[in-house]
């Protein structure tokens, strides 16, 4: 019987067909079983499925990965590797930028080790102060605030006889921005520091446009203000 089916199987040998022929083949073990044919769609939604999958390592700071180094496989191990390597890299860079973030005070001896030496590419902005004058502690306020909001500018001040003998009362308050030992910027004066009724974001856009921070606002938040004086002004003009 079965030297009969095989002379058949030969004579019609397309294994795949479905066919009740195939099937009693099967039955025989003249035919190999049936492959379930995966359905291509299946197959691809699986697949990304896999490629999304979060792995475990991907969750864990660099303290956990050393802890867990003994539960991955060899294959994980390769990721946890590079996985690792981008983690130190991105924590040095973060460790750069938030190095900073306070106000400091600094004497006039220390200047030039302090904003003129500071390290490359690290910008700093210093106020040039004195406390009796209530614009300097508005400015000074709002300096706080600016270093916790952008770490990775250097912020500090200085009594301003401290650092030059006999400056001016009038032009205090005095900021001066640096990058590399150069001056970027420098607003003398309470009208060029933004005037005494300067807020936060005002400074805070005057800094952004010299380069010393990134600032998320969009426009100049004094701008409404310097449109309705420009609008007064065309409108006297008008009237005259």
């Amino acid at each position: 019987m079965l030297s009969v089916l095989n002379l058949v199987y030969q004579i019609h040998p397309d294994p795949n067909e479905d066919t009740e022929w195939n099937d009693v083949l099967r039955n025989f073990g003249i035919l190999p079983p049936k492959e379930e044919v995966k359905d291509e769609i299946e197959e691809m939604v699986l697949r990304l499925q896999k490629e999304a999958e979060v792995k475990p390592y991907e969750r864990m700071n660099l303290e956990q990965l050393k802890e867990a180094e003994d539960d991955f496989d060899e294959e994980d191990m390769k990721a946890v590797e590079m996985y690792r390597k981008q983690r130190m890299k991105e924590l040095k860079s973060l460790q750069k930028r938030q190095k900073y973030g306070e106000l400091r005070e600094i004497a006039g001896e220390q200047y030039v080790k302090e904003v003129t030496n500071a390290p490359k590419d690290v910008w700093v902005v210093i106020h040039l102060y004195q406390s009796s004058i209530p614009m300097c502690s508005l400015i000074n306020t709002h300096l706080s605030l600016l270093a916790k909001k952008f770490p990775e500018t250097k912020f500090v001040k200085a009594v301003a006889k401290s650092c030059i003998e006999n400056y001016h009362d009038r032009c205090l308050p005095t900021l001066f921005v640096y990058e590399n030992g150069q001056i970027k910027g420098k607003f003398l004066g309470i009208t060029e520091c933004g005037g005494t009724k300067l807020t936060a974001e005002e400074l805070e856009w005057k800094l952004a446009e010299v380069g010393a921070l990134k600032t998320d606002l969009e426009e100049n938040p004094k701008k409404g203000i310097v449109d309705m004086m420009t609008s007064s002004i065309r409108n006297a003009s008008i009237h005259d």
